[in-house]
């Protein structure tokens, strides 16, 4: 259950680069930006995206502005995983996850 996110992945002109749009703003009218070894806090759909893909350990960098994620890669990373990470961001009842009930 949750909400499937769209998201598109474009190749960038610059090396080490890739370039994500959701069918979604995640970051409203702000840039925000996280880097390798930050220390990413909060809750919000644009602290999620940088936590689970600094945690990788394939990306140095990620900004989102809007609905555009922005990710340098490391130097030996293509990015595999990265799209996956943000189609499951809403998704949050995943097999073996008990859904709760009302009279919890």
């Amino acid at each position: 259950m949750g909400q499937p996110v769209t998201v598109i992945q474009k190749p960038s002109s610059n090396h080490g680069r890739i370039r994500f749009e959701v069918n979604r703003p995640l970051s409203g009218m702000g840039h925000e930006r996280y880097t390798k070894g930050d220390e990413v806090l909060g809750d919000r759909p644009v602290d999620l995206v940088g936590q689970r893909f600094l945690a990788t350990g394939d990306v140095d960098a990620v900004h989102i502005n809007g609905n555009v994620i922005t990710v340098e890669v490391g130097e030996h990373s293509d990015g595999t995983g990265l799209k996956e990470i943000l189609e499951d961001l809403f998704t949050y009842y995943r097999p073996g996850v008990e859904v709760p009930s009302f009279d919890a």
